[in-house]
């Protein structure tokens, strides 16, 4: 949600047309796939409001805001008039504004000190009323942070200038509170803040358990701003969903008159943007007023959609940064970094993070400042680092101007490039999605995605950095190399289709149990709370108490004081699964880095290479504690781990029966995985040199899925013997994967799957693809509900894939446990065929 607009330093446009410089550098081999243009559009204006505070109006004017968009009006009167409200429109909408006009205008209100009485809506209160920010990311919330500042600074000196006495100038005090916020500016905030900014996980951790320390901001809570809402999906946005339901319940509790803060949600133009808000806070879609027209300018965009060119596989340092690992004489890594998975096969094609490197050396080479959105922190340095050094070679002058922004950095050096991108020192930034989310960025000529960001909403959100304040900007999206990028880059009217809707699951029983506990925590739950949480009834009450977690009483059900911990402790917001591993090296104990837990089996297993900061390692152990590692100066192979999984079908909760007995399923299952063994493969080629067997842990996922199975009889009528049936499903199942992301707001880490000839429950060829969170997140499930299309597109991206037997564009997949083998990607054809004739003749079979 951009701040409204403050004058920057006016930046020099590129010597040359960027739309140009692409097709000439596009049209060299085929690499420009499709220019999409989108014209320039006026803006319309609206009218300041009548209850709007007039020195707050001249304070806007003083920054450039002399008259709202309308759909800043349009938002800003629905939110002072009571109504929960989302506001989708573009990047660079001025979105902000619709928030801080009736937020700021009330505790204005409040403090006129000119005989007037305040209204009735203030004077329920007792005091000043507050607000309520919540940011989905640190930078974002620091971004609205400078301008409530600006802004207020800017009224404070209108009434200074026009004789105010000092103990009578009205202002807003405003506070940030998140993790990196020093305890004394968190006491001040508590104490006396107007305005608080900060995010869910505050939110959830501090804020809502200890709300008797903040008995004096909830009391008065007029007003709660969720920001970039359509960022909160999966897993995380039914977390998030629950914690706003807490905060909504514990406000209604505390306030004197019973009633609720109104709840503005600001979100990218966005599929069914009412109902997204309306599942965030617990009520039904009715209950939210949704503006959507755009009143704001635009100036012309551009997007390219971008292949990168066939590469030679023997070249091996390609992908890797320049000195590091992979560079000539020392080929450890031969993976290019566009899913930082160490294990990912050689791609068929130019890693989309080199090309991205060498188009912003192009475009900086005419003046053009930039942004490079990479898929991964690793990424987003080797951008960086291959940038700089091909601009030392032939333009020295500018590598001071590269810099790399992503996570795990302080927050004085985030803060810092910030500044300097905002002031024209920074002329590129290679960035993680952290920059994708409202951060007002004005000046930037053109914006590199590597890889497709996951969701047409973040391509929106990414490529609206460039050309914002309604001048011209370029954006260009290069296709990684998986089946997902390679069919949307070719098919053009997928991309520029409609925006998803954002798929969140609040009734996810493994989320919402630790919830109901930290809620009971914070105040006791009754049999009003049932609805806001989605519960039908006390059953599911009934059973936290069976378990020992809950307590109920005449009262209401309370949590189990007598356990260890808090009951917000029992979830993270970002995900629940086993805690980081450290890597420790052998010779000195030094802590030299961290794998993530749930990967930990796969990645720093006995005998694995890991590779940190271009050095290589063996690993030498893995306990529960560490994986111990010892360093290799030269080390002519890398490993891949060997993983057996089975699922096990719970519940069938869905079915649809479509013809030739083809059956089409969405339930509960249980995930049941172990990595076996590993493999070893020299470089750079890659051939296997060794098999090792390990004895790992089982692990065991409850989720989601959906699947389908397929009479053997119809595939062996199809052609498809027995011995090529298991490779067909495989590769069937490999490109399903690759696909889902287009329908569900999802990448595909956050899904898996399974195929097997012969199903021990089904007993017949059966594909799985389930949810990577335990209780599911809702993807499957829409998978499940758009079974068609999601069948038809999979289809086309390997029918339209020109390899001969199978490439990582099409059935090959960079996180396979079995190492892509056996695939059979005509055999896939062959299958999805069948299963869409079986789709489309449904209709005359028995239901």
């Amino acid at each position: 949600m951009p701040s409204s607009p403050v004058p920057s330093p006016a930046p020099h446009p590129p010597a040359r047309d960027l739309t140009g410089l692409l097709e000439s550098i596009g049209a060299r081999d085929g690499r420009l796939i499709h220019l999409e243009r989108t014209p320039a559009r006026p803006g319309r204006h609206g009218h300041w409001p009548v209850w709007a505070d007039a020195d707050l109006l001249a304070a806007y004017a003083r920054l450039g805001v002399t008259r709202p968009w309308s759909h800043q009006e349009h938002a800003a009167n629905a939110v002072h008039g009571g109504r929960h409200t989302v506001l989708a429109t573009g990047t660079g909408s001025g979105k902000s504004l619709a928030a801080w006009l009736p937020a700021l205008s009330d505790v204005l209100a409040a403090q006129r000190l000119d005989g007037d009485a305040p209204s009735a809506r203030i004077s329920s209160y007792g005091q000043r009323p507050t607000t309520l920010y919540l940011s989905p990311t640190k930078a974002l919330a620091a971004d609205q942070a400078a301008a409530l500042e600006r802004l207020v600074h800017e009224l404070e000196s209108l009434q200074r200038e026009a004789g105010t006495p000092a103990g009578s100038v009205r202002t807003v005090r405003t506070g940030t509170c998140d993790g990196d916020t020093p305890l004394p500016e968190r006491d001040w905030a508590r104490a006396h803040a107007d305005v608080v900014l900060t995010n869910p996980d505050f939110l959830h951790f501090s804020l809502l358990p200890g709300h008797e320390r903040w008995n004096r901001f909830l009391r008065s809570l007029r007003y709660v701003v969720i920001d970039e809402c359509h960022a909160y999906r999966g897993v995380l946005g039914a977390h998030v969903a629950l914690v706003i339901r807490r905060l909504l319940r514990l406000v209604r509790r505390l306030r004197p008159d019973g009633l609720g803060p109104v709840v503005l949600c600001a979100s990218a133009t966005a599929a069914e943007p009412a109902l997204t808000a309306a599942r965030l806070i617990g009520l039904e879609e009715s209950a939210v007023v949704a503006v959507t027209d755009d009143g704001a300018p635009t100036g012309e965009h551009t997007l390219a959609l971008w292949q990168p060119a066939l590469r030679d596989p023997w070249a091996a340092w390609e992908g890797s940064e320049p000195g590091g690992p992979g560079a000539v004489g020392t080929p450890e890594m031969t993976a290019g970094p566009d899913s930082d998975d160490p294990t990912e096969d050689p791609s068929a094609r130019r890693s989309a993070v080199v090309e991205a490197a060498e188009l912003l050396v192009d475009l900086m080479s005419v003046g053009a400042r930039a942004l490079v959105f990479v898929r991964s922190r690793r990424s987003a340095e080797v951008v960086a680092e291959r940038a700089r050094h091909s601009l030392g070679l032939s333009m020295p002058e500018l590598v001071p101007t590269v810099r790399a922004y992503r996570g795990g950095y302080l927050p004085e050096e985030r803060r810092a490039l910030e500044r300097d991108l905002r002031a024209g020192a920074l002329r590129a930034l290679a960035t993680t999605n952290a920059l994708e989310l409202g951060i007002d960025v004005t000046g930037l000529d053109a914006v590199l995605i590597a890889g497709w960001p996951g969701t047409r909403v973040s391509l929106g959100q990414q490529a609206g950095r460039a050309g914002r304040a309604g001048s011209r900007g370029v954006a260009v999206l290069i296709a990684s190399d998986n089946p997902l990028d390679n069919y949307l880059v070719h098919h053009p009217e997928e991309v520029f289709a409609a925006p998803e809707a954002t798929v969140f699951d609040p009734a996810n029983p493994y989320v919402l149990a630790p919830h109901l506990c930290a809620a009971a925590s914070e105040s006791p739950l009754r049999v009003e709370d049932l609805a806001l949480f989605g519960l039908p009834d006390e059953s599911f009450l009934e059973d936290l108490a069976a378990r020992g977690a809950l307590r109920r009483r005449p009262t209401g059900w309370f949590w189990n004081t007598g356990l260890p911990g808090r009951a917000q402790d029992l979830t993270s917001l970002r995900g629940d699964g086993p805690p980081d591993v450290p890597v420790v090296e052998a010779a000195t104990g030094t802590v030299i880095g961290t794998v993530n837990g749930a990967a930990a089996d796969s990645t720093v297993h006995e005998g694995a290479i890991y590779v940190h900061q271009g050095r290589s390692y063996v690993v030498d152990a893995l306990t529960e504690e560490a994986a111990v590692v010892t360093e290799r100066r030269a080390v002519g192979y890398r490993t891949r781990a060997r993983e057996h999984t089975s699922v096990r079908i719970i519940a069938e909760r869905e079915r649809q029966q479509w013809a030739d007995g083809v059956t089409w399923s969405f339930g509960s299952v249980e995930v049941t995985s172990q990595v076996v063994g590993y493999i070893t493969q020299a470089l750079p080629g890659m051939e296997v040199i060794s098999q090792h067997g390990l004895d790992m842990p089982e692990r065991v996922l409850p989720t989601a899925s959906v699947w389908w199975t397929v009479p053997a009889r119809l595939t062996e009528a199809a052609g498809l013997t027995p011995a090529e049936l298991p490779g067909a499903l495989h590769a069937a199942e490999h490109a399903a994967i690759g696909m889902l992301p287009l329908l569900a707001t999802c990448d595909r880490w956050d899904i898996g799957g399974l195929s097997t000839a012969v199903h021990p429950q089904t007993m017949v060829p059966t594909v799985f693809v389930h949810d990577a969170q335990a209780g599911g997140a809702g993807f499957a499930e829409r998978g499940y509900r758009a079974g068609r299309e999601w069948l038809t597109a999979t289809l086309a991206v390997i029918e339209g894939c020109g390899c001969a037997a199978g490439c990582p564009s099409c059935v090959q997949s960079p996180k396979c446990g079995n190492n892509n083998e056996p695939l059979d990607k005509a055999g896939a054809a062959v299958l999805l065929r069948l299963l869409l004739a079986a789709e489309v003749a449904r209709g005359a079979a028995p239901q």
